[in-house]
């Protein structure tokens, strides 16, 4: 399966996560509307897990046990990915393990105990030494290293969203996507991209883990030595080459984002929508505070919302 995923896989995708999965809302949110532009939050955060990474974990484990036995699956993660793999791990029957940089989110390793997952700290503060970790494990026989950033079915779980988006507000002129390892924006873009394609898609990252704006910039691979960012969500600097090129095929703008605009958007998505979003999850939000695009109605996701205290007071949310 290529990089990015055809309409007819995504569309296969979004008929099995219907067993598990409901449509999660587009609400409007008048407040944020800029001039002309009506803004519109996806919602996420209503999932399992508090996130949108079920989607990929559950249709990537579903499709590879068609094809291979399997006696565990695992993933290294900064957390929302792990408690999906976790998740999914659990609704299939299979066991996992969750490989996470040392001192992690402790919401999200809570999430992920909870759900029954073995784990394992490993390294560094950031996914590099975890990801090592995992490399090393998954040569065991009977072991599935789900790994989100390359994965060649996990991109169609996501892609889902877009379907959703177009479907619940068909005269969207743009959609807002923050950028971890990209699997969000790779599988949304192809499936907006191939539906619709005058939709703009807008990339976000975090002005201190910008690997892909400046790979996306490029047009190559530019890793950087740190990605010390609250959003552990956007916490990547190692790009993988396969999806720098699908996002300069796919994607129209990519916009940085600070920590202070991350924590104003997690105040006003409180305020304004009595939403929770994690900083990673209020990315999409801050960077159309930015940059708004000039017209026709707007998609921002909430892609997360498990907001740690330390976070939430920095935000000043009770």
């Amino acid at each position: 399966m290529p990089i990015r995923p055809f309409l007819a896989t995504i569309h296969e995708a979004q008929k099995l996560l219907s067993q598990y999965l409901p449509v999660t809302p587009l609400v409007p949110c008048p407040p944020l509307n800029r001039g002309n532009t009506e803004v519109h939050l996806k919602l996420e955060t209503v999932l399992p897990t508090n996130s949108f990474k079920p989607r990929g974990a559950l249709y990537a484990l579903a499709t590879h046990l068609r094809h291979h036995a399997i006696q565990e699956v695992i993933a290294s993660s900064t957390g929302n990915h792990g408690a999906a793999v976790a998740f999914a791990a659990k609704t299939l029957g299979i066991s996992a393990t969750i490989f996470l940089p040392a001192n992690p989110n402790p919401v999200k390793r809570r999430r992920i105990a909870d759900l029954g997952a073995r784990i394992v700290e490993a390294g560094g503060p950031d996914l590099a030494h975890a990801f090592l970790a995992a490399d090393e494990y998954s040569r065991r026989p009977g072991v599935y290293f789900l790994n989100d950033a390359t994965d060649p079915d996990l991109t169609a779980g996501p892609a889902t969203i877009g379907l959703e988006i177009l479907a619940q507000l068909p005269q969207v002129a743009a959609i807002y996507v923050p950028m971890g390892d990209t699997a969000l924006i790779r599988g949304l873009a192809a499936a907006v991209k191939q539906s619709d394609p005058r939709v703009h898609i807008i990339g976000v990252q975090a002005e201190r883990a910008p690997s892909y704006y400046l790979s996306w910039k490029e047009n190559r691979p530019v890793p950087t030595d740190t990605c010390d960012t609250i959003a552990d969500g956007l916490a990547t600097r190692t790009p993988e080459p396969e999806n720098v090129r699908a996002l300069r095929e796919l994607v129209d703008d990519v916009i940085l984002v600070s920590e202070d605009e991350m924590l104003n958007a997690i105040r006003l998505l409180h305020q304004h929508a009595n939403v929770i979003a994690e900083p990673a999850g209020s990315a999409a939000t801050a960077a159309f505070l930015k940059q708004p695009f000039p017209r026709g109605p707007v998609a921002l996701l909430v892609t997360g919302g498990n907001l740690t205290d330390p976070i939430r007071l920095r935000a000043g949310l009770p």
